[in-house]
């Protein structure tokens, strides 16, 4: 008799045997209410008098799906990103929420869209680090309650309607296009100034032009294919120069 009294209670407390592991922590509760956290190692649950649940403690990363957003000036674009957070605290995450995973990718999902609607296009696509910074800080306060703590949120891609990106490629066009005819006039100028100066230094000296002509000339004659003709000769053309002088 006793020995069916203690094997009973053997089997008992031996159906109650529960293992937790290091990264994880279980919630217990008796007749319904909670009791206490269940550390990592062997632990003893009583059946039908004690229940638990247990969470994982490590970091969560949850795709937050593809959202329809309307930006501040109007444009219509796709965005989704990834969520990274852990439990801090696994007696609120378990008694506060219903399926704290689900909660977090919906809280998400709505303040990625606030967020985004709260943007332009420009700032959407040029300080993601920013915008993905404000959604974390919103989540990280909301899910505060719930024991959650969210390391980070990361827009992974931001989609545009194909006819605003026409419009954009469009635009860089126009802006490199500007750019090369700003830089090609300043080239124009520069050059038109260097010139003045070298024309105004070969005329202050007897000869310089006639030099130089001379240098422009072996220049050229450095390429076969070019061939250089001259109607008249230099030297006749300095002659009359210097008999026109000589007669005034």
């Amino acid at each position: 008799m006793w020995g069916w009294i203690v094997g009973a209670v053997v089997l008992y407390f031996f159906l109650g045997i529960r293992i937790v592991t290091e990264y994880e922590r279980g919630v217990r509760f008796t007749f319904g209410k909670f009791s206490d956290i269940m550390n990592p190692g062997l632990r003893i649950v009583l059946p039908f008098i004690q229940a638990w649940q247990k969470i994982d403690m490590r970091v969560k990363a949850v795709d937050v799906p593809d959202q329809d957003c309307m930006t501040k000036d109007n444009i219509s674009v796709n965005v989704n990103a990834v969520i990274y957070y852990k439990v801090m605290d696994a007696q609120r995450a378990i008694i506060n929420v219903e399926h704290f995973n689900y909660a977090v990718s919906q809280l998400a999902q709505t303040t990625m869209r606030n967020i985004v609607g709260a943007v332009e296009l420009d700032e959407l696509l040029s300080n993601r680090d920013q915008v993905s910074e404000k959604i974390q800080l919103i989540v990280d306060k909301a899910s505060d309650p719930w024991g959650i703590k969210v390391e980070a949120v990361e827009l992974k891609d931001v989609v545009l309607p194909s006819d605003m990106k026409r419009v954009m490629g469009k635009q860089a066009e126009a802006e490199r296009e500007k750019r090369a005819v700003i830089i090609k006039a300043e080239g124009e100028v520069i050059a038109a100034t260097n010139l003045s100066k070298a024309a105004a230094m070969l005329s202050k000296y007897d000869g310089a032009l006639h030099l130089r002509t001379l240098q422009t000339i072996n220049d050229l004659s450095s390429d076969q294919s070019n061939t250089v003709i001259f109607a008249v000769p230099l030297e006749v053309l300095r002659a009359l120069d210097g008999f026109n002088k000589k007669k005034l």
